[in-house]
């Protein structure tokens, strides 16, 4: 309930809290949930981006004088705050990129009509495949890794189990597309009522 998402795991996950750094070098609390199986690797990594607000604004008041990072543009946010959350997902695809990996597929992707997207990457040393799905809900970045045998099946039950939590615990789905981005209103939930129309003065 506190990451805001449900997964079901073939066997029950060790648990470890770590920090992920950001692409504009915030240090966030990251917690990751694994489990090996035999051959197979299988971890979901959330990310906290919630603090990255704090924490790039408090670290820009040390940047030089005119630099970007001070000036609080406000499509970047002061210390690139908003753009380290609208850029979450693609600092999650180079760090599959750095790899001693070829990426296969790299295509969108939507769990529950929350935007992210999907990718598989054959492993150079020993031809295993990794089957990963990133995610960014309610300021979490999810990644969904499983790693299987050359010759086992897709891990496709592990990788389409993921689906998202609201604030009380609740599976939850959404009217529309959900784009987790600074300054863009979420969609509504499946079957909450419209806003009441503004009325005329």
């Amino acid at each position: 309930r506190e990451e805001r998402f449900t997964l079901t795991f073939p066997g029950k996950p060790t648990v470890t809290d770590t920090t992920w750094m950001s692409q504009y070098g915030a240090a966030l609390p990251s917690r990751v949930y694994g489990l090996v199986k035999g051959q197979s690797r299988y971890s979901a990594a959330i990310v906290d981006y919630n603090p990255v607000e704090r924490l790039l604004v408090e670290r820009s008041r040390a940047c030089p004088p005119g630099a970007n990072t001070c000036q609080g543009i406000a499509d970047w946010g002061v210390g690139y705050w908003k753009t380290d959350i609208r850029g979450a997902l693609l600092y999650a695809i180079s760090k599959f990129a750095e790899r001693d990996a070829k990426i296969t597929t790299l295509s969108w992707n939507g769990i529950a009509l929350v935007q992210g997207v999907e990718l598989r990457l054959t492993n150079n040393a020993d031809w295993s495949r990794t089957f990963a799905s990133i995610y960014m809900h309610e300021n979490r970045l999810v990644i969904v890794e499983a790693t299987v045998s050359a010759g086992d099946p897709p891990p496709v039950a592990f990788n389409e189990s993921l689906n998202w939590l609201d604030d009380q615990g609740r599976p939850v789905r959404y009217q529309g597309t959900y784009v987790n981005i600074p300054d863009v209103p979420k969609p509504l939930p499946r079957g909450a009522p419209a806003p009441a129309a503004a009325s005329s003065p």
